[in-house]
């Protein structure tokens, strides 16, 4: 929980009138209880958690920190020169990020059912199947139904140590559903719904059934500055850096994952 106590929506993009909601509050009680979870909160490097426990677990039995383990894997990624040129991580971060993964998926792949077990861990609370589904498919570069390790680490590179404008179009090609280069309002309320669905009913104030939708149609009349019905990948990027209030919510993609 962040340390100000603040909670959000749940919405990728913040609010739309830039209204900060009220704090959140825990029940004042004998018995602890489970605190309303902010946004940052609930999305905090669910995906580098899940890494570096699963490392954790395997240094317990093995203490070596040898170079990229190529073992009986179905896809053996690149070096780590090349994965360390590609990416904003060090040698060593690389390292414990291969050894985490491998451990997790001995084929060197990871597939979609596999991100869905993670959410679901993640967030017991509501239904993140959806949603895992969408983030998958945006890390998934090759349409292939699988992850590729240098397409997880090159993915993990963006969203945590990448510029402004390489974060916003990270958030655009998990909008744009069907990848076609264009939001249309169907896609932008599809991933919306899908992170209302993940949040469930820890989120504050509670969730109306149509605020997805509310949401969606203020952002939507923001971004499309053309009124074609679509929004581009240009009318995105500027209307985010123009906005202060959804630039500060890019701090989303920090913890996105």
């Amino acid at each position: 929980m962040q340390a100000d106590g603040k909670m959000v929506d749940g919405s990728l993009l913040g609010d739309a009138n830039g209204v900060e909601p009220a704090p959140g509050r825990v029940k004042d009680s004998g018995k602890w209880q489970r605190p309303r979870f902010s946004r940052k909160a609930l999305m905090k490097c669910c995906l580098v958690k899940w890494i570096i426990a699963s490392k954790q677990a395997q240094d317990k039995g093995d203490s070596s920190d040898s170079d990229l383990e190529l073992s009986t894997v179905r896809h053996q990624p690149e070096g780590l020169d090349q994965l360390q040129a590609q990416t904003k991580f060090t040698r060593k971060e690389l390292q414990s990020l291969y050894r985490g993964f491998k451990n997790e998926c001995p084929s060197g792949l990871v597939d979609e059912e596999t991100f869905k077990s993670i959410y679901s861990q993640f967030f017991p609370q509501g239904d993140a199947s959806t949603y895992a589904h969408f983030l998958f498919n945006a890390f998934d570069l090759d349409r292939n139904g699988s992850i590729r390790f240098e397409d997880f680490v090159i993915g993990l590179s963006v969203l945590l140590r990448g510029s402004v404008t390489e974060k916003l179009n990270w958030a655009f090609n998990l909008y744009d559903i069907n990848k076609d280069g264009y939001i249309t309002k169907e896609e932008m309320l599809a991933i919306m719904k899908s992170i209302y669905d993940m949040m469930g009913r820890y989120t504050y104030p509670c969730v109306r059934d149509e605020a997805p939708s509310e949401h969606v149609d203020k952002f939507f009349q923001k971004m499309d500055r053309n009124r074609d019905g679509v929004v581009t990948i240009e009318e995105f990027i500027e209307t985010c850096q123009k906005d202060e209030n959804i630039m500060n919510s890019m701090q989303l993609f920090e913890n996105v994952i």
